[in-house]
Order: structure tokens, then sequence, then C-alpha cells
């Protein structure tokens, strides 16, 4: 299930600083982890759903590009995003 145009929104004001800046880097990682986190619930209900896991999987490593890009370009973002999101402890 996609998430709704409400929560993206919702997402991007509070990462990325605004509705409109989809491309951002935090934006983009703040929506790819909304939705590990809601693919992750659903698979904890179907275990045997064996293609969405493949596309967890997929959305992980892709979140995964995006934070090391950031890292590499800007830590004191990518150290306020991951305490911000929960992610990396």
């Amino acid at each position: 299930m996609p998430l709704t145009k409400e929560k993206k929104s919702e997402v991007l004001k509070t990462y990325a600083g605004s509705e409109k800046s989809t491309g951002s880097i935090e934006g983009q990682i703040a929506l790819l982890t909304e939705r590990i986190a809601q693919i992750s619930n659903h698979l904890q209900d179907n275990k045997k759903d064996f293609s969405t896991h493949r596309g967890l999987m997929q959305l992980v490593g892709k979140r995964k590009r995006l934070l090391n890009y950031m890292q590499k370009h800007n830590l004191t973002g990518y150290r306020q995003l991951i305490e911000k999101l929960g992610i990396r402890k």
C-alpha cells in the first residue's frame, strides 16, 4: 500500500524542510524509511510473501546507498537525520 499524499507531505515537511523538496536527500531517505516501516508491518502478518520481501530488500539497499552518499557529503546533516529517524544506532 503506497503512502498517502497527506502522509508524504507531512514526512517531507518534518525531515526535508518543505513539502515541495521531494528531491532532497533527507526527504528521499525519510520517505523510504516510512515505506520500509509499512512493508515490515505487512510482512509480520504475511510471512510467506516473498515478492514483497524482495521489494523490501531493494528499498533498504536504496536507502543505504543514499545514507552513504549523505555521510560522505554532509556529515552533520547525516548524523542529525539518523538521530531523527532512529536508524543506524
